[in-house]
């Protein structure tokens, strides 16, 4: 009796179709086919199911990856506001620099003009001193020919008493140069210009320190008393090796040859006097 319920059991679990028959016998069989097609349905339901956590866990990777992302696009965006902060402060800096220079510029403007007028002023008083030196350098050559022409009228007017008072033109031309100097404080107030020779050549008017040399004649023809005075010279100069003061005293001279003897005459830096320049 037991193995035939134990048969009949196992019937029921395992043989669908007997399962169906005994089902019907009993009036269940199409309340197991409802229970059947439930199993199944509920069977996909948990596939579905399982594929819905699949799918549920792939959107929290993907939304935790979203978040990951979006916290580095948080991190990015604060680095780019720290760099747009850090650029403000440097454009602010930038302009502040840009209105100090500008302030700095107006400034230097201000001062140019300032110097500008001030130079305008300076080339004004530049110009009126010009005018007065011109006027005084005018006035100055006026001058320097009037006392040249009075010295040489006096050089030659002296030079014709000279004669009267038993004195050579040389001898009153060497003491005339020498007053001349002394009052020039050129030589010593007690010093007197004398004659000298020195390498064979015979110098009329002669002072060591400071070291003059000058040539005397009566009347020049040529520009020959200046070569002669030019070789006096060299003379003193390789004895001394010193640059000699040079004076050369004329008493008459033609116009002509004076204008030539004055145009060499400064060219070789001598100091010339003619008393009297007559007709050729």
């Amino acid at each position: 009796m037991n193995n035939l319920r134990e048969e009949f059991i196992e019937l029921l679990e395992k043989d669908k179709e007997f399962r169906y028959a005994v089902a019907g016998y009993l009036g269940l069989s199409e309340i197991l086919k409802r229970l059947d097609r439930l199993e199944e349905g509920q069977k996909g339901l948990w596939e579905s199911q399982n594929r819905l956590w699949e799918n549920q866990n792939r959107l929290w990777e993907e939304v935790k990856a979203l978040r990951e992302g979006q916290e580095k696009l948080w991190e990015s965006q604060n680095k780019l506001w720290e760099e747009v902060k850090a650029l403000r402060d440097g454009q602010n800096k930038l302009w502040e620099e840009v209105k100090s220079l500008r302030e700095g510029q107006n400034k230097l403007w201000e001062e140019v003009k300032s110097l500008r007028e001030g130079q305008n002023k300076l080339w004004e008083n530049q110009n009126r001193l010009w005018e007065e030196v011109k006027a005084l350098r005018i006035n100055y050559r006026r001058l320097d020919r009037t006392v040249e022409s009075l010295r040489d009228s006096m050089v030659h007017g002296f030079g014709e008493l000279s004669r009267f008072a038993g004195l050579t033109f040389e001898e009153f031309a060497r003491r005339f140069l020498s007053q001349y100097l002394r009052s020039m404080n050129v030589i010593p107030k007690d010093a007197e210009l004398k004659k000298a020779v020195i390498d064979g050549e015979e110098i009329n008017m002669f002072f060591e320190n400071p070291l003059i040399v000058g040539e005397v004649t009566s009347h020049a023809e040529s520009l020959e008393e200046v070569d002669k005075l030019m070789r006096k010279a060299e003379a003193a100069r390789s004895k001394y090796k010193r640059e000699p003061l040079k004076y050369l005293v004329v008493l008459t001279a033609g116009r002509e040859i004076a204008k030539e003897i004055r145009k060499k005459a400064e060219e070789s830096m001598i100091e010339l006097i003619i008393g009297k320049e007559i007709e050729d």
